[in-house]
């Protein structure tokens, strides 16, 4: 049997990603200006846990598939993550939000399963179902963080370094796809299903759907 290339198995997941998207409430309300702003320390300590989390996730990774060239992109990404998880501070910080209360917050079961099946497929699953969950899923992801930090920028007064977090996911990191791309193409090679990591890549997008609509549960 023959399997399609990483190109046309993410051309294909990335169009099924496509006719399952839909509005984001939350992000909708935010650029109208309608989500309360106690609300948006939801976002911070939400967001704390799942980086800290996904930088362990990628660590893992590294350390399961160290050869190249899955070995340097998941641990591109465990350092990107650290990164992030410094900028989020600054957003915190803009809320009043204080480390401690970050570490305090009781998380939204639904807005924590995206890094939980990130952290299950770190440890049982293979690195072309990461790296193809990750590529196909990665614009809308910046999409989102872009307009984010537009509309707090204009309807919540935050400065941009109290954005950068979001500033910072808004574009993929030079070279990303490529990357992404050889490390599916490297696991194909090696017998990776590709059925199994196009069904990774539709379980993360339904997870981090299910992470917006926890932030905003409740809201009209």
């Amino acid at each position: 049997m023959t399997h399609p290339s990483a190109a046309e198995l993410a051309a294909r997941v990335r169009g099924e990603l496509a006719r399952a998207t839909t509005a984001n409430r939350f992000v909708d309300m935010l650029e109208s200006g309608d989500i309360p702003r106690e609300r948006l320390a939801w976002l911070a300590c939400e967001e704390y846990r799942i980086v800290g989390s996904d930088r362990r996730s990628f660590a893992l990774l590294a350390a399961r598939f160290p050869a190249e060239p899955a070995g340097e992109f998941f641990l591109g990404l465990a350092q990107g993550e650290g990164q992030a998880l410094r900028l989020l501070g600054h957003f915190a910080a803009a809320l009043g939000e204080s480390e401690k209360n970050l570490r305090e917050y009781e998380p939204k079961p639904f807005a924590q399963a995206y890094p939980a099946y990130l952290a299950q497929r770190a440890a049982f699953g293979t690195a072309s179902e990461v790296a193809l969950a990750m590529l196909a899923n990665l614009e809308e992801w910046g999409s989102y963080c872009s307009r984010t930090a537009r509309a707090l920028q204009a309807n919540y007064d935050l400065d941009e370094e109290a954005v950068g977090f979001f500033k910072f996911f808004s574009e993929s990191p030079p070279g990303f796809e490529e990357q992404a791309l050889s490390v599916v193409e490297s696991g194909l090679a090696a017998g990776d299903d590709p059925e199994e990591a196009a069904r990774a890549a539709r379980l993360l997008h339904a997870y981090e759907t299910a992470f917006w609509e926890a932030l905003a549960e409740g809201l009209s």
